[in-house]
């Protein structure tokens, strides 16, 4: 499992299973987190010179994006892969 490399994102508490092991992403360095792309993806496509008249109107927006991309699996595991 990949993991970023914020400091508030550790915890001496998590215990990891045998079988899996974690990755830990540099600090600082979100061009190597996948999520990262798909933010860009979604600001580029969807919030591109874009005013919203509200935060009401931008969360729906957002909400309304997100759908549209949970949809498009194969766009999205392009993006993240």
């Amino acid at each position: 499992m990949v993991l970023d490399g914020a400091g508030w994102h550790h915890s001496n508490a998590l215990c990891v299973p045998a079988n899996m092991h974690l990755l830990t992403l540099p600090p600082y360095a979100p061009e190597l987190n996948p999520v990262e792309h798909l933010w860009d993806e979604l600001r580029e496509k969807y919030f591109h010179n874009r005013v919203f008249g509200s935060l009401d109107a931008l969360a729906d927006h957002l909400l309304a994006s997100l759908r549209a991309t949970e949809h498009a699996t194969e766009k999205v595991r392009s993006i993240v892969a």
